[in-house]
């Protein structure tokens, strides 16, 4: 009665506030957080965070690198993955970049276009290339309809 009302449209859990970046959201710059990131839209540079949780959904997109602790990807990576902890790739995972990991979790179905590499913190010792990006953008829809054939 007198606590946190579960209602209060902020979702919490053991990384602390998450926020959701909804499938009709297309975000342009650089994401820098603490805590947990669902993505269901696209965005368009880098992510990363000092400590936190970041999720890809099926219909989800990241046209960047990904710097961050945990990853779970279900959608769509071009760039980098860097994952200190643990990257887990869902059944309709597509990353076009390198993965750098400490530990993989990869379910039948998911794809890498690049090259995995363990690193015992997940990130290599030395400035890593970047992916280079491709000068026609892509649209979601197509994205999104590539990984359901």
């Amino acid at each position: 009665m007198f606590g946190k009302s579960k209602t209060a449209g902020n979702v919490a859990n053991k990384h602390g506030i998450m926020t959701l970046i909804s499938s009709e959201t297309i975000i342009t710059g650089d994401i820098h957080f603490s805590g947990s990131v669902h993505i269901e839209g696209r965005v368009k540079g880098n992510v990363s965070a000092d400590q936190g949780m970041l999720t890809i959904a099926h219909n989800g997109s990241v046209e960047g690198d990904v710097r961050v602790q945990r990853v779970v990807v279900d959608g769509h990576v071009r760039g980098n993955v860097f994952a200190e902890e643990h990257l887990e790739l869902a059944s309709r995972a597509v990353i076009t970049g390198n993965v750098f990991y400490n530990v993989i979790e990869m379910i039948k179905g998911s794809q890498v276009n690049g090259s995995l590499e363990h690193h015992s913190n997940g990130v290599p010792a030395g400035p890593q290339p970047l992916l280079e990006r491709a000068d026609k953008e892509i649209p979601a829809a197509e994205v999104i309809e590539a990984s359901d054939s």
